[in-house]
């Protein structure tokens, strides 16, 4: 009775579905929750500042980048994912790109063709700033 302190596990909510009969051409901003059946080919991210989740089901895939805080992968991402927070790598999960992370789970079976990169901070900017982008170019001149 009172060693019974487990926490029960939480589920995300799904605030918006692609379903498996649907494919989404360009990028996928949202915050909440995203349940994938379907096709993206675009980038998904998460707004800024916001405790999101993306699940990726067996049959859904993505061709892109995905930038989301918690991640849950069991079909196909081809592109990298940053998952600022969490990311779950089910067991037919297939990740052909880079995977950074914080902390990471990964079943037998799950497949990532890339790099596995630990980030120590979740400071990742999700969507780039005017700032960023006037920098970057000053960047590219510096380093010819």
């Amino acid at each position: 009775m009172w060693g019974n302190k487990k926490k029960p596990k939480q589920t995300a909510q799904i605030d918006s579905l692609i379903g498996q009969n649907s494919e989404i051409h360009g990028d996928v901003i949202f915050k909440g929750g995203l349940h994938v059946d379907g096709v993206i080919k675009g980038n998904v991210i998460a707004e800024e500042g916001t405790d999101s989740v993306i699940t990726l089901s067996e049959r859904g895939t993505i061709e892109g980048e995905v930038k989301v805080p918690n991640v849950v992968v069991n079909g196909t991402v081809i592109g990298d994912v940053h998952a600022l927070t969490h990311i779950e790598l089910a067991s037919e999960a297939r990740v052909h790109g880079n995977v950074y992370y914080s902390l990471i789970e990964m079943a037998m079976g799950a497949e990532v063709n890339g790099n596995l990169v630990h980030r120590e901070d979740s400071v990742v900017h999700l969507k780039p700033s005017a700032e960023s982008v006037g920098n970057s170019n000053d960047d590219k001149k510096s380093s010819k």
